[in-house]
């Protein structure tokens, strides 16, 4: 019944089972793949035409985890995995961004990659083996596909390379590194690195791509034995188009492009199309017609960036190829916030906000591997009036989710770790103004309101756009990249890190790969751009406020022995709720005895410190304490003066002369001062008062 195709390697220590036509059968390519015990079903169906009037390729990758991959129920009322997490946005994107240039010139028919997690070893991150399996499917598919492409994640660990390191070895890696290509180059790097240097990181990058060539060549061998007959697809011919549109607006367009300034610049641009489609569109002529023509436009405009760039390094604003915008960087921005930051650069802007909190505002991350609790959250929005549009606002995209977690990743390296600086930190990244690489001013921003607000940063941490435009053997590599630039260029190559090191790589490729040459060019002019980009942070800011921020809340730290964590709870949780109710600070207890109090007032974190201390320690023989009575008898006073425990002042140790009766001295609900002398032989505390001053509270000397 079944024609099943199967490829097995050894790859990375462990075993890569590529497998067609046993299910999914009705999909145009479908490849089961399991590498360990994680498995993953990759599907690819493209339509068969392209829908009129369709001006952009409409591809889609969705990756989705199910819960029963690693054996569990989704959490939430309905019991059924709702709208994508985080991690499988992110990993969506990854996916995508690799194969969408390899699909052939002009095809436009939509086009849909679904990746199903099925089974999660816990080991194996399913990330890797979705991309793997994306790439199989679309190869034996008969998709104008131009691969098959490979992918591999790189660890580095006691100096050196790892090849897939399982999830529990991440932990002790400084890289997390993804790289994706073909055989012959790189398309594609996402990375979180511990400020490592431009040497180890270009090291990392070529080591995944020799180790991703078995991957490519199992592919191959899958589809010598499964692949469907290749579509027939042929680019149409424009070139007689081209040619008219180049004499009629060739020189409008060369002179829009001397114009530095974007608004005049776009309104020049859109001068020389409203003219091109008034001249060359015929009457009746149908969407596909116009998308047909204005696609010539931009191949136009494409030609000219391009050409003035490789012909003598002359950009579209002016600059050479190595030259930074101007950068402007401001602190303390926001009046009430615990720490913010203007960023400017060029026409670019980001108003970046930190917000600290305590244990309370920690996100609650329910993934394969298990919840996890994050204490740092970095949310990036992209408003339609930050490039003078009016358009539909609403909840974040991939675009926006992917944004934010480039500049997580570059600034989560440097932060402190959480048992040092017990915070939840929240940033916000309002996109203001854009005009090339808001995700690298999200990072600058970070990096300055971070240190605003008190958080000590190891070191700040600076982020830069790289373009490429390259002819045949010709190239020039951009630092700082406009907008208009990063769409007419063949690349997108963002570096963030610190002084010391690249804490943050992204790497896109339009063309069909770069080289290792082009990418250490690359590296080696960002490392330039980001220490001058650092010089000009330095100017607001050069390293982290001494204290918190006047409206942050402060947070304190204690320990206390494990087995006294119930007497700090209480009965259904009675103590520790009658000890936030009465000083207001917000307590939180941690498993191992940590406990964190949270105020903005200190005040009331000394109030609750003293109250937990009260019920946690024993009082010291020898210590003056404040207390209150509670019961006033013929033979003394009884004090409660520590937390729950009482002691008694005998009548003669109440005053230093006699005293007849003790209400003569004190009488219920007194607040006063007591010594702990000692306990007697059946263990009672035995207090005095008359050893202290009761106005100050301390020993009196005697003589």
């Amino acid at each position: 019944m079944f024609d099943t195709q199967r490829v097995e390697i050894e790859w990375g220590g462990r075993p890569l089972i590529m497998e067609t036509g046993r299910v999914a059968r009705q999909a145009d390519g479908a490849v089961m793949i399991t590498y360990g015990e994680t498995t993953v079903l990759a599907t690819a169906v493209s339509a068969r035409t392209a829908k009129p009037g369709q001006d952009f390729f409409p591809l889609t990758v969705n990756y989705q985890e199910k819960t029963y991959a690693a054996g569990k129920i989704p959490g939430g009322f309905f019991k059924r995995e709702g709208r994508p997490a985080e991690k499988e946005t992110l990993t969506s994107r990854l996916i995508d961004r690799p194969i969408r240039p390899l699909f052939a010139a002009g095809y436009k028919n939509e086009t849909q990659i679904v990746l199903t997690v099925l089974s999660h070893d816990l080991e194996n991150d399913p990330d890797i083996v979705a991309l793997v399996g994306a790439s199989a499917a679309l190869t034996i598919s008969g998709v104008p596909f131009m691969g098959p492409i490979g992918g591999a994640r790189v660890g580095y660990i006691d100096g050196e390379y790892v090849l897939n390191p399982p999830l529990d070895v991440m932990e002790d890696s400084k890289l997390d590194l993804v790289v994706a290509g073909t055989g012959d180059a790189v398309l594609m790097v996402e990375s979180e690195a511990q400020e490592l240097s431009e040497e180890i990181m270009l090291g990392a990058v070529m080591f995944g791509h020799r180790e991703f060539q078995p991957v490519i060549e199992a592919i191959i061998q899958l589809a010598e034995k499964a692949a469907k007959a290749p579509r027939n697809h042929i680019a149409a011919d424009h070139s007689e188009l081209y040619a008219k549109v180049k004499d009629l607006v060739e020189a409008d367009l060369n002179a829009a492009y001397d114009i530095q300034e974007k608004e005049p610049r776009r309104d020049a641009i859109s001068d020389a199309k409203a003219k091109v489609m008034e001249a060359l569109l015929p009457e009746g002529a149908s969407p596909d017609d116009k998308n047909i023509l204005g696609d010539q436009v931009k191949k136009l405009e494409s030609n000219i960036v391009r050409g003035r760039i490789l012909k003598d390094g002359s950009r579209i604003d002016g600059r050479d190829t190595k030259t930074v915008r101007q950068i402007v960087a401001e602190v303390g921005t926001l009046p009430r916030a615990h720490g913010s930051s203007l960023f400017t650069r060029g026409e670019t802007q980001a108003l970046v906000v930190a917000t600290l909190g305590t244990a309370d505002d920690e996100q609650f991350i329910d993934a394969l591997t298990g919840t996890y609790k994050e204490q740092f959250m970095l949310h990036y929005n992209f408003p339609p009036y930050s490039v003078g549009e009016a358009g539909r606002m609403g909840t974040p995209g991939r675009r926006e989710i992917g944004h934010g977690k480039l500049a997580w990743r570059a600034v989560n390296p440097v932060r402190p770790p959480h048992h040092e600086f017990p915070y939840t930190l929240r940033i916000v990244s309002e996109i203001t103004e854009s005009n090339g690489s808001s995700s690298m001013a999200t990072v600058c921003g970070t990096s300055l309101a971070l240190m605003d607000a008190g958080v000590p940063l190891r070191r700040p941490v600076a982020g830069i756009a790289m373009g490429l435009i390259k002819e045949g053997e010709n190239f020039a590599v951009l630092s700082d990249i406009l907008g208009d630039e990063d769409h007419l260029g063949d690349m997108d190559f963002k570096v963030a890190g610190s002084d010391e090191g690249i804490t943050a790589l992204q790497m896109d490729i339009k063309i069909d790969g770069i080289t290792e040459e082009i990418m250490k060019i690359a590296l080696a002019q960002a490392k330039d751009g980001r220490e001058h980009i650092l010089g000009e942070m330095a100017k607001a800011l050069t390293e982290s406020r001494p204290e918190l921020g006047e409206f942050a809340p402060r947070i304190e730290q204690l320990k206390i022995p494990v087995d006294k964590i119930r007497e700090v709870i209480g009965t259904g949780g009675k103590v520790i709720r009658e000890i936030v109710e009465k000083t207001g600070a917000k307590v939180n207890i941690e498993d191992d005895g940590t406990i964190k109090i949270a105020s903005s007032d200190g005040k009331s974190i000394e109030a609750a410190i003293a109250w937990i201390r009260s019920i946690t320690d024993d009082p010291e023989v020898g210590h003056i304490y404040q207390g209150t009575v509670v019961k006033a008898v013929d033979f003394g006073a009884f004090v409660n003066f520590f937390g729950a425990k009482d002691g008694l002042v005998h009548i003669s140790q109440l005053a230093n002369e006699r005293v007849a009766k003790t209400t003569d001295v004190v009488k219920e609900g007194d607040k006063v001062w007591v010594k702990l002398m000692g306990f007697d032989d059946r263990g009672k505390v035995r207090l005095s008062m008359k050893v202290v001053d009761q106005e100050t509270g301390k020993e009196i000397e005697q003589e």
